[in-house]
This record gives C-alpha cells, structure tokens and sequence, in this order.
C-alpha cells in the first residue's frame, strides 16, 4: 500500500503528467460517449424505416415507391369495385358473359369486372391515340378526324369481344376434334372394369398434353364429383363449359343409363362409334368444300397469269406481221 501511496504522490507531484492524464481520460470518455450516441442514433433511425416500411407497404419509402403503390392500390379499388358490382349481378346478360369467358378458358372469379373494365380503358385509350397521333400522321379533315376517333373507340369496345369470340372458337374446335379420341379412351377403360369417375380421371390424365383444354375440364369434372357432385350435374357443367352439342349429349346418355339401368359400356361404344363418324364426315365435308373455295384464288391469280402467258407469243406475232 506504501508503495502505491508513493506512486500517486509522485504523479500529483509532477503537474505534466497530470494534466497528460487528464488529456487522456477526457479523449477517451468523448470517444466511448460518441460512439454510443451514434449507435443509439442509428438504431433509432432503423427502428422509425422499419416502421414507415411496414405502414406503406414498401422498403425503400421513396416518393416514386409511394407514388406506385398509391396507383396500384387505386387501381385495384376499382377493379374490385367493377368486379363486386358485375360479379353481384344475378342478370341474363352477366350469365352469358360469365359462360363465355368459361367457354374461352378464363376461371377466374373476377374475369367479368376484369372484361368491363378492360373494354372500357381500351376504348377510351384508343380514342386518346387516335385524337392525338392522326393529326401527325395524315392531314384529314375535320369530319374525317372525329370518325377516325370515333372508329378508334369503337375498336376498343368490341376488341376484347372479339378476342373472347376467337378463343372459343378454337377451344371449340379443339375440343370437338378430341371429343371421339375422349370416348374411345372412355370405351376402353370402361371394357377394362374402371368405374366412371375413374375412367374419368385416367382419361383426363391422358389427353392433357393432346387437347389441354379438353383435358382441363376433364380435371374440374372431376373436382366436382370429388367436391360431392352428382355424376349427371357434373356432366352437365361439362357440356356447359366445352359448349358442344356432343358433350350435353353425352351427359344425357351416361344420365338415361343410369336411370334405365341398361350397360354403360354399350352405351359409351355406341356413342363413340357415332362421334368416330361424325368426325370423319367434317373431314369429308371440308374436302369436298375444297374445290369451291379454291375457284376464286384460282381464277383471281392463276388463270390471269397462264392466259398471258399463252397469248402474248400470238399477239406478239400479230404485231410483228404488221
């Protein structure tokens, strides 16, 4: 302790060291006190980003951010809006729409808002286009210019029509091709001791990659069934979504089967046999079609050639003689 007490007494003594002592201490003490007010900083400021991150929705928080999210969130109150107001619609109009979008490959539960509220932007999108480019593009005049405008709008309303036509059209034709493939597939996984459902199943498996639309209604008939349908209404709701005769046929048939309690197996051959006919009657009906409809190319764009052809030697000749 003496030892110590003489050490200290030493320092005190010598006034330089003392105040290089202090120095020290004060240097250390500033230093250990700014590094944890600029930790607690820090820390405050990531605790209020995290928080303005999970108010806005967004973890950048910047004005462009903010100014994108106010827009998405806009414009998906509106679509809500439309689709709870045509979804809620119990009218004709509604339902025809809703089995056309079915029919043209479109599930989703909100497709009729989605279909008004597209038709409407595109109309009056299009209208924008054409008020603002045509006048750029070709000089009209001023009855011209708002017909233009006007055709323009009018292209836009019925554009997603037309588009929704063109898809069930081809689904359509797709579907009535696959349609005899899908009975005989039905034949002979009924002659193999399947039951309907499972027959179903295993046939809608198999032609998902040939006729993936066919194939995808195959699967929701087969949800239905699972989901506690009967077997006649999920049929039914099959012909309604394919939209062919063929189908509603085929729910009637397996329907009056089951009633009558005659074999289904028999049933189903027959009906193939008559799908496998009527496919290739469209085939013989297309050909024989073939020859009419090549008249007019024919006549248009092949004769004119070959008749100048043979007559310009003679008529060369004759002017040449004279």
């Amino acid at each position: 302790m003496d030892s110590v007490f003489d050490t200290l007494l030493d320092v005190f003594s010598d006034k330089s060291a003392l105040m290089l002592a202090l120095l020290v201490f004060l240097a250390a003490a500033t230093l250990a006190f700014g590094v944890m007010a600029a930790a607690r900083v820090r820390g405050s400021v990531k605790r209020r980003a995290a928080g303005i991150a999970q108010i806005s929705g967004h973890g950048g928080g910047n004005e462009q951010g903010s100014l994108r999210e106010t827009s998405l969130k806009a414009a998906q109150r509106v679509l809500d809006y439309t689709t709870k107001h045509y979804g809620s619609t119990e009218s004709t109009d509604m339902k025809v729409i809703r089995q056309r979008l079915v029919r043209a490959g479109i599930y989703d539960p909100k497709a009729v808002g989605y279909f008004f509220a597209g038709r409407l932007v595109l109309s009056i999108g299009l209208a924008v286009v054409a008020f603002f480019a045509v006048p750029m593009l070709v000089e009209l005049s001023q009855s011209m210019f708002w017909l233009v405008v006007f055709a323009a709008c009018l292209a836009g309303y019925f554009g997603p029509s037309l588009y929704i036509n063109r898809r069930i059209k081809s689904r359509c034709d797709e579907n009535r091709s696959g349609f005899p493939d899908f009975m005989d597939l039905l034949v002979v996984c009924a002659d193999s001791g399947l039951s309907m459902e499972a027959s179903l199943e295993r046939v809608g498996r198999e032609l998902a990659d040939t006729y993936p639309s066919l194939g995808a209604n195959i699967h929701m008939t087969n949800l239905e069934i699972r989901a506690g349908r009967t077997m006649t209404e999920a049929l039914e709701h099959f012909g309604d979504r394919l939209g062919l005769e063929e189908a509603r046929s085929f729910a009637t048939l397996i329907q009056q089967s089951a009633e009558l309690g005659s074999s289904i197996t028999d049933a189903l051959r027959v009906y193939s046999d008559d799908m496998r006919h009527k496919r290739l009657s469209r085939a013989e009906e297309k050909a024989y079609a073939l020859p009419a409809k090549l008249a007019v190319p024919m006549m248009v764009c092949i004769f004119p050639v070959l008749f100048v052809v043979i007559l310009l030697p003679a008529i060369v000749r004759v002017y040449a003689a004279h």
